[in-house]
């Protein structure tokens, strides 16, 4: 493994670290987990100190997982795929072995000694939890000090800051991530990985239960790797109480390329990047070089209809997800007042203006949006979008006197939607911007994770990464 930064990022010449192509040499003997973690560990040493991805490591216990994983896969008896598997677990979740400190210097002391029920069913299967990843504070918009992996002056997105730039770094093949607008799929977009933000509901949150539209995804490397981790969590874990759970194949779905999709431009589409957009033009049009049928808002009335009812898509889900969060901010200031960033303050005192009627506004809303997002399944078989608006922007920190920075781990203007409508959505990192990567996201219908995730495979397998 290349421990060396990047100099700049294109598709074609990064090539991400994987897993299931090293658990078939594991079981051909040619290859070790214990000797793969090594790898990972040769690798966070030489690029953590820039990074800086990681909260914590527990290279003993991981060690030690990791040999046991080794004598399971000589014996023939691994207990999944990812059996061995190396993985980063973003620290917003809890863990028996290490402490779960939010970001927040008001949690600095927090260490449950138990596990997340998706943690739980990685342990099941096998998996080496390697560490805790950085999460901006308490999944908002505070920073953490992690860097972009292929330009430090970069912001790696946020909240799953870390598990996003620990793959993006090539430390470990997949981490766990959490979003509620925009923190799986826009550090995705950021670091160059793919990534799964499920259907509502179809990870097991665990103790995480407290907001309406959080989930729980899987960033990774390729589309094998980031389905095979969904789907061992959610054979074991299931859903979140009363939801379905993930359906699907116990393996990654094949590729498969749809027959129509719609551009879903969002309220963001006027401030998107020229060159973002001509990066994301130049994938529509290959698509359609391809056979598929790629209609817009003008194309049809339900695609238009659809459109109008998630501008204001951002306000929407950050006012309701700031009304639910507000009693457990509201309690951790008024313990540890000094604990809590000034960003989090804000946002509370922003949260606390909130009425129970504009909270009904505001979930009345999602209702109709959810509605429209529904009418268009006869129609398409996905919406496509740009992952975020442009590459990561440059990040230097706020400045001391100076009004807080707006949107410090970038902006979740093409996020928000499908954390509103409870949607699966796939980021794919098709395409470079100014020698940073930015992600492609197909969006489906809930439940239709396996499909969405086909299409995203038939995507990176078929279409020529650009480069702009």
């Amino acid at each position: 493994m290349d421990g060396s930064q990047p100099s700049a990022y294109t598709p074609q010449g990064f090539r991400a670290l994987t897993f299931h192509d090293a658990a078939r040499r594991f079981a051909e003997g040619a290859d070790t987990p214990r000797a793969y973690l090594e790898r990972c560990l040769e690798t966070i040493a030489a690029r953590e100190p820039v990074v800086q991805a990681w909260v914590m490591l527990n290279e003993t216990g991981a060690r030690e997982a990791a040999e046991a994983s080794t004598a399971r896969w000589r014996s023939g008896r691994p207990l999944s795929p990812i059996d061995g598997m190396p993985i980063g677990i973003k620290d917003l979740l809890e863990t028996r072995d290490m402490p779960t400190r939010m970001g927040c210097d008001a949690h600095r002391d927090n260490f449950p000694k138990r596990d997340n029920a998706g943690v739980w069913a990685l342990r099941q299967a096998g998996a080496v939890v390697l560490g805790k990843t950085v999460t901006a504070e308490l999944g908002g918009t505070q920073p953490g000090p992690t860097t972009n992996p292929f330009n430090a002056a970069h912001t790696p997105g946020g909240s799953s800051s870390g598990s996003a730039a620990a793959v993006g770094a090539r430390m470990v093949p997949a981490a766990i991530g959490t979003q509620v607008g925009g923190s799986i799929i826009r550090p995705a977009s950021y670091c160059g990985n793919v990534a799964l933000k499920p259907t509502q509901g179809a990870i097991n949150r665990g103790e995480r239960q407290a907001t309406s539209m959080s989930t729980h995804g899987v960033h990774a490397g390729c589309i094998e790797d980031m389905w095979q981790v969904a789907i061992e969590i959610a054979r074991r874990a299931g859903g979140d109480p009363g939801r379905l759970g993930l359906f699907g194949p116990d393996v990654p779905p094949a590729a498969q390329r749809p027959v129509t999709l719609a551009v879903m431009e969002t309220e963001g589409w006027s401030g998107l990047d020229a060159a973002a957009r001509t990066a994301f033009e130049a994938v529509v049009e290959q698509l359609r070089a391809q056979g598929v049928t790629v209609l817009r808002r003008g194309d049809h009335a339900w695609i238009e209809a659809f459109e109008r009812a998630i501008d204001g898509a951002q306000a929407m889900a950050n006012a309701i997800t700031a009304w639910e969060n507000r009693w457990g901010i509201r309690n951790l200031v008024d313990q540890n007042p000094e604990g809590v960033s000034a960003r989090a303050k804000a946002g509370l005192a922003a949260a606390e203006k909130l009425t129970p009627e504009d909270y009904r506004a505001r979930l009345m809303q999602r209702e109709e949006a959810r509605l429209r997002h529904a009418a268009l399944a006869p129609l398409v078989d996905a919406l496509i979008a740009p992952a975020s608006p442009g590459p990561a922007p440059a990040w230097g920190g706020d400045v001391p006197g100076q009004p807080l920075t707006a949107r410090p781990t970038g902006d979740s203007v093409f996020n928000t939607p499908s954390s509103a409508l409870g949607a699966p959505v796939v980021t794919a990192p098709l395409t470079a911007v100014r020698g940073l990567p930015m992600g492609i996201q197909v969006m489906g219908q809930p439940h239709g994770d396996a499909r969405v995730a086909g299409f995203a495979r038939w995507m990176l397998e078929t279409l020529e990464p650009v480069v702009v």
